[in-house]
């Protein structure tokens, strides 16, 4: 009988702990997250610009340059999407479509990536400040290394194309100061 309560105290002791212990899926996770940030790209769990969505998603986002903001668009894929939304390319569709077209250097690496981001990346957007993909991380961090390249290829060409100026418009004088 003695044994008995040791064996379940034991067990009341270390069952808390088991669950502290990260799964196998988590495991993964950090290895592809601590992975990612080292490639300069910025990982947070945040709520995804999806409708009726609730809780939060990864955000994988690469920084425009401070003086050189990006256009605003959001591409939403069909799964995810309402038909009433117009069909971009290979399952997508615009949810915001840029103000102005896309530079050619960017559509190249942009479809590249439509056709091969894997079934649970929902959305790719790009504010004036970042380029983001929504995805649920399905994939190895070697894996996901394979679309680094063409990610920095479209953050390279589409910086610069902001939708809104960055400048300040020149102010003229409405009368000029006369030197005596």
């Amino acid at each position: 009988m003695d044994w008995l309560i040791i064996v379940f105290i034991l067990m009341f002791v270390i069952t808390p702990v088991m669950w502290l212990k990260p799964n196998p899926r988590q495991k993964r996770q950090q290895t592809l997250r601590s992975h990612i940030a080292k490639q300069g790209v910025a990982i947070k769990m945040e709520k995804p610009p999806l409708h009726h969505f609730k809780g939060l998603m990864p955000a994988y986002r690469w920084r425009y340059p401070h003086d050189q903001q990006g256009p605003d668009f959001l591409l939403v894929r069909d799964s995810h999407a309402s038909e009433a939304l117009e069909p971009y390319y290979a399952g997508w569709r615009w949810r915001i479509a840029p103000l102005r077209p896309l530079p050619e250097a960017a559509i190249k690496p942009l479809k590249s990536l439509l056709e091969r981001l894997p079934q649970d990346a929902l959305v790719v957007q790009s504010t004036s400040h970042t380029l983001t993909l929504w995805w649920w991380e399905s994939q190895t961090a070697e894996r996901f290394t394979t679309y680094l390249p063409e990610f920095q290829q479209l953050r390279d060409a589409l910086q610069g194309c902001a939708d809104l100026p960055t400048k300040k418009p020149l102010v003229v004088n409405e009368r000029p100061q006369r030197r005596y």
